[in-house]
């Protein structure tokens, strides 16, 4: 099964224009910060108009999970590309992050990742990408651990 993106609708690269949210007002639900589609990794384009000039949020597939206010806390204002260092594709994914990386003007990157020895892996993905692509972009890791609560 190929992972290409050419033929689902859900792989087409968009942007969600969202109003400002007053974040000081409370409300009974959080609201999305989500400023694009796809998320996943393996589908985003490299060339979304969402990566320039953007921050960026690599975050390992878990983080969104056991972060209860990851949208809040990591999300609000950054591109999104999430990952499974354990599961998925690494070396293809160290080609599509130092593209990613090479080919856009980003203005910082954070990796998210678990606190389980696994999710290192992500962190060092980044790392090898970014060093690969040439460009010194602000580079901050986070770690959450499995209970929600940051590590670092």
């Amino acid at each position: 099964m190929s992972h290409s993106g050419c033929g689902c609708p859900s792989s087409q690269a968009r942007v969600i224009e969202r109003e400002e949210t007053n974040h000081s007002v409370p409300t009974d639900k959080a609201p999305s910060e989500l400023r694009q589609w796809p998320v996943q990794l393996h589908l985003v384009p490299t060339t979304a108009p969402y990566f320039q000039n953007a921050n960026v949020l690599i975050s390992a597939d878990c983080v969104g999970f056991a972060l209860g206010s990851f949208h809040q806390d990591l999300l609000q204002g950054k591109a999104l590309a999430i990952a499974c260092p354990k599961l998925d594709d690494g070396a293809g994914y160290l080609e599509k992050l130092t593209t990613l990386f090479r080919d856009n003007q980003l203005q910082s990157i954070t990796v998210a990742i678990m606190e389980v020895p696994c999710c290192r892996g992500l962190d060092m993905l980044v790392r090898q990408a970014l060093e690969r692509s040439g460009k010194a972009i602000p580079l901050e890791t986070i770690i959450i651990g499995v209970d929600g609560e940051r590590r670092n």
